[in-house]
């Protein structure tokens, strides 16, 4: 077998207009061409064993996805099944088995004898990719009977998983956002998300956002700074210094007395952290490791409880969590290495941030814990006795949080809701050390020891015990309050002929109503009338080049096939989708070899117009009218023949349409008859000053497209157009 194309789509595509992360193969099946799996017994025999995910149906949220696409079991592959289908299958379970939950796809011949086309959804395009190439290696591998090693490409995939997917708190917040409809975008080459686009976009970064204070997050860094602010507005701190040697770090320990903490000055994450140190030598082996990680080293009284997190958002106390350092419990026959590892069979445990929990790990930390307490590994500990392998509580080191929300003493809520606009903070997280969170602060002796900018979620989001908190949806709320939009208005074109020119018309239009534009085109890619890019712009990237502009709150994209083809829609929705027409142009490029095949290209658009939005088709072209079958949005039709019987039984059932005659363009809805009763002239009305278009009926708007659309008679006129359409205003 070979891999004769590999693409990568990004958004609605000729493939699927739902599925937008698609990894599209065309594969030559060389000496295995006509052959199914029922001819080669190694495959029923050896991927279920080797791929146990290959016949794992997809949750319970996912049934429509079951009866569509059913798992691929091993009764199936000794019945026979198209080479192609499995090396579907096998793309996703290798996904699964690495983390990553990818259920959909589909697989036919191509045009050429022996290949076949395989697609299938990918979560992280890298490991997308890298599935396609290990899936027909691996079943071309089993085919001809050679060794497989699978361990390499499920431990490849899951690095690619934890380098490239988003946290659990980026997540949660780019999922909560995206159940509102909120659009998201991630910014090349970094971490930084933007929600929504143009002028209304808002960016996060983890659990940092666009409101978040730089000054604050300069303040929860330096943790003198910030002990010393909360001292001075009545908040409990344990009482501390910062030294910077062990001569430093001496005196602190004559005047604090043990036990104590150390810590790094601007460390996060409990990095460099140890607590209750009850010895010198474990001061000094303290001191060293938080200056790993900083110079000046916060030497600090232990206080005395359990490790509570609050998390406020916008001024608000949103979720608490208490959370337990990892720990086993002994059971007097087996060794702390096997009670480690009995605890990560935990379903729920996995490598980094994969699952709710994360395995813990028997790193140089917990080793230096056992030597204090004089055991190994290989130790057995009594029945019953606990022991913490971290000094800290933290989920990311396999630690366990349980939520206590509705436990919070009315003083502590209004302490952490205090401590955040203290620091100056939108998203806070504040570490207490308390005896019950259930009692005030101040009566448990108990203090604040940390805040932190950015705090993590999954102790919240998913704890280990008791109720998971929506802590994302506050955030969403505070970046896009009730009444606000994330979205701008987006115009998209697409055709064989005029496209161009109906891009550049409704641009000059929607700019002389004060609109800010970004408009693409196969010249390049336009910001405000001004020329930023050029050449041909038509593809997803030179889209989202328009949606990632600050100053747009206007997009009118020219949409190529080319672009559709090679990487999908550069958006997931538009208002309006114009189509101009569909042409014998451009065939045998990309595997489009019919007209129909075209069609079904350029149909793609219409089928990502919003609901409430428009598809502006051309009732002339058979190919184009029939677009409006697979429609949910509303339709607009276009048409050069006045006396269009397409276009009198559109406007007979109330629909909105355009035709041209003698010269003038007219617009006519009326579900009583055609007859063009009432007509008018369309774009002299436009340009002899309608409201905003904020107010205008989007429909009046929309059938402005018309007269780029019926380029064969106006496109001479276009020049003149757009010259007179300000002095048209005036008048």
């Amino acid at each position: 077998m070979k891999i004769i194309d590999l693409r990568t789509m990004r958004g609605p595509s000729y493939w699927s207009v739902r599925h937008h992360k698609l990894i599209v193969l065309k594969v030559d099946l060389q000496d295995l061409a006509d052959t199914w799996s029922n001819a080669m017994p190694s495959l029923a025999a050896q991927l279920p064993e080797l791929l146990p995910e290959l016949e794992q149906t997809p949750p319970a949220e996912n049934s429509k996805t079951i009866h569509k696409h059913p798992p691929l079991t091993r009764e199936q592959l000794a019945d026979g099944e198209p080479l192609g289908h499995v090396i579907q299958h096998v793309a996703l379970a290798l996904q699964r088995t690495a983390g990553m939950p990818v259920y959909w796809g589909k697989s036919h011949p191509a045009h050429q004898d022996g290949v076949e086309f395989v697609v299938f959804s990918y979560q992280e395009e890298r490991a997308g990719r890298a599935a396609a190439e290990a899936a027909v290696q691996l079943v071309d591998d089993l085919c001809h009977g050679r060794e497989i090693q699978l361990k390499p490409i499920i431990d490849e995939l899951h690095e690619i998983r934890e380098e490239e997917f988003f946290g659990p708190s980026t997540w949660s917040i780019v999922s909560e956002a995206a159940s509102r409809n909120i659009p998201y975008i991630q910014l090349k080459n970094s971490s930084i998300i933007q929600l929504g686009y143009g002028v209304n976009q808002k960016r996060i970064w983890a659990t940092t956002t666009s409101y978040t204070s730089h000054a604050g997050v300069e303040v929860a860094g330096n943790k003198n700074r910030t002990k010393a602010m909360l001292k001075d507005a009545g908040v409990p701190v344990p009482y501390g210094t910062t030294v910077y040697s062990e001569a430093g770090l001496r005196d602190a320990v004559e005047d604090l007395g043990f036990p104590i903490v150390t810590k790094p000055l601007d460390g996060n994450h409990g990095k460099g952290a140890t607590i209750r140190i009850m010895n010198w030598e474990d001061a000094v082996e303290g001191l060293k490791a938080a200056q790993v990680y900083s110079r000046a080293v916060i030497v600090e009284q232990y206080i005395q409880g359990d490790d509570y997190r609050l998390l406020v958002v916008n001024g608000k106390l949103i979720a608490a969590a208490k959370r337990t350092p990892a720990a086993v419990k002994g059971d007097g026959k087996r060794t702390i290495q096997e009670l480690i590892d009995e605890v990560n069979t935990d379903p729920r445990r996995g490598v980094g941030h994969e699952k709710v929990l994360t395995s813990i790990k028997a790193d140089q930390h917990t080793l230096d814990i056992l030597r204090n307490q004089e055991l190994t590994l290989e130790s057995v500990l009594p029945e019953g006795q606990t022991l913490y392998l971290k000094s800290t509580a933290n989920i990311s080191t396999g630690g366990t949080a349980t939520d206590v929300t509705d436990l919070v003493h009315p003083y502590n809520l209004l302490l952490a809701e205090r401590v955040s606009g203290i620091v100056g903070l939108d998203i806070c997280g504040i570490d207490v050390l308390t005896s019950d969170i259930a009692i005030p602060l101040n009566e448990t002796r108990g203090a604040v020891i940390e805040v932190n900018a950015a705090p993590g979620f999954r102790m919240h989001i998913s704890p280990t015990d008791g109720l998971p908190r929506n802590v994302a949806a506050p955030v969403v709320d505070m970046l896009f309050p009730q009444g606000s939009t994330a979205r701008i208005p987006i115009f998209a074109v697409t055709g064989t002929n005029g496209k161009t020119t109906t891009t550049q018309l409704l641009s000059h239009i929607v700019a002389s109503k004060g609109y800010k534009v970004g408009h693409t085109t196969t010249s390049g890619i336009y910001i405000q009338g001004v020329q930023l890019q050029s050449g041909d712009c038509t593809g997803g990237q030179s889209a989202e080049f328009v949606l990632k502009d600050p100053t747009v709150n206007f997009a009118v994209l020219e949409t190529a096939r080319g672009g559709m083809l090679r990487s999908g829609l550069g958006f997931h929705t538009c208002d309006v989708a114009v189509v101009t027409n569909v042409a014998a142009d451009h065939l045998g490029m990309r595997d489009i070899y019919t007209v129909e095949e075209m069609a079904a290209v350029k149909g793609v658009l219409p089928r990502t117009v919003r609901k409430n939005g428009w598809a502006v088709l051309n009732a002339d072209d058979d190919l184009v009218y029939a677009m409006r079958e697979k429609l949910e949005c509303r339709v607009a039709l276009f048409s050069m023949d006045e006396h269009s019987p397409r276009i009198r039984e559109h406007a007979e059932q109330g629909g909105l349409a355009a035709v041209y005659e003698e010269g003038t363009l007219l617009s006519t809805k009326t579900a009583i008859s055609f007859g063009l009763i009432g007509r008018r002239s369309f774009l002299l009305r436009l340009a002899a000053g309608l409201p905003s278009i904020s107010k205008t009926p989007w429909p009046q708007l929309w059938l402005a497209t018309a007269t780029g659309l019926i380029k064969t008679t106006l496109s001479k006129h276009f020049g003149l157009l757009c010259h007179r359409l300000p002095k048209l205003r005036a008048e």
